[in-house]
């Protein structure tokens, strides 16, 4: 697209015209033309007093914010793609509160559009396994032990287990893609089973001296023992580490307290900018529009309250 906006600046220019950023939704979202989102009918009229289409087919009217993550949002296309634009760009993520104050809008309504916008942000395709040479390494997300309680405190000294805090595996293709799950324990089954779901048989795969990876017979497994070195050669977990500075960097420092129920989210939204680390600003930004459609999240979902979502009482 001519003339397209490179900084951010730019982009809030650019879509303070309210038909171009129309345009411009319509054009990332249904690249080959509209269609309706309900039936999958092409034979649709534009309604340009109304601003949405007409399906033909099953004669109900919907407009571009339809079966996306924008749907029944009263917020305007120019806030949805300024938001897009700094959640992918900003290197430690941006917090409810400041884009409440950059969009006008409150720090409440600001939060929920944030979390919409993580939702394009998962890494949804398992189509491709990881291969080659891959790490395998977990972290710890939550407080620090000298804040605890001292019975909490006391229990982690006498090693059962990381108390108030969440485990995040990370599995990473060498100068490629990371992947990340939020995961209950560090057990051989738990570990082992995400390693077989995202990687291919026979690739290599460099760990810690966790015992929990002991057993990949379908990999040449080799690890790296912390208490002694931290590079033997080329098996190292040196990439992962890279990944959780920069996670750990936006939860302390933009997010400061993020729920259990939601570490995911924020793990994901971190895997897409490391993973889209080689692109430049607008590369990632048209990635993310163009990834709205399908997807959709409501206000219940996102705070537990359905009957098919429960959230994590243990704080960290």
């Amino acid at each position: 697209m001519a003339g397209f906006p490179e900084t951010l600046q730019q982009v809030i220019l650019y879509f303070q015209d309210s038909d171009r950023a129309l345009q411009f939704a319509v054009r990332m979202r249904w690249p080959e033309g509209v269609s309706c989102p309900r039936c999958d009918c092409d034979t649709v009229y534009f309604i340009a007093s109304r601003r949405n289409w007409e399906c033909k087919g099953c004669k109900k009217h919907f407009s571009v914010k339809v079966g996306t993550i924008m749907e029944d949002s009263p917020i305007g296309l120019d806030k949805w793609l300024s938001a897009m634009w700094l959640l992918g760009n900003c290197k430690n993520g941006i917090s409810s509160y400041e884009i409440g104050r950059d969009l006008n809008v409150t720090q409440k309504t600001a939060w929920f559009l944030l979390h919409r916008i993580r939702l394009v942000m998962q890494n949804g395709s398992l189509e491709k396994k990881l291969c080659g040479t891959v790490e395998a390494d977990e972290t710890f997300v939550g407080g620090k032990s000298k804040n605890m309680h001292l019975d909490r405190r006391a229990r982690q000294i006498l090693g059962r287990g990381p108390v108030g805090k969440a485990i995040v595996m990370g599995i990473l293709e060498r100068h490629g893609e990371a992947r990340v799950k939020v995961v209950g324990r560090r057990r051989k089954k738990e570990v082992q089973a995400e390693v077989r779901k995202q990687v291919e048989p026979g690739s290599s795969i460099y760990t810690d001296a966790l015992k929990s990876y002991e057993g990949l017979d379908e990999y040449v497994h080799d690890f790296v023992d912390h208490t002694e070195a931290y590079v033997k050669g080329d098996v190292h977990t040196n990439g992962l580490e890279n990944f959780w500075s920069l996670f750990k960097r936006a939860l302390k420092g933009t997010y400061v307290s993020v729920e259990p129920f939601h570490l995911q989210a924020y793990a994901d939204e971190q895997a897409f900018r490391f993973n889209n680390r080689k692109c430049d600003d607008v590369d990632r930004f048209r990635a993310m529009v163009s990834g709205i459609a399908g997807k959709r999240l409501t206000y219940a979902e996102l705070t537990g309250k359905t009957a098919d979502m429960q959230t994590s009482t243990e704080p960290f």
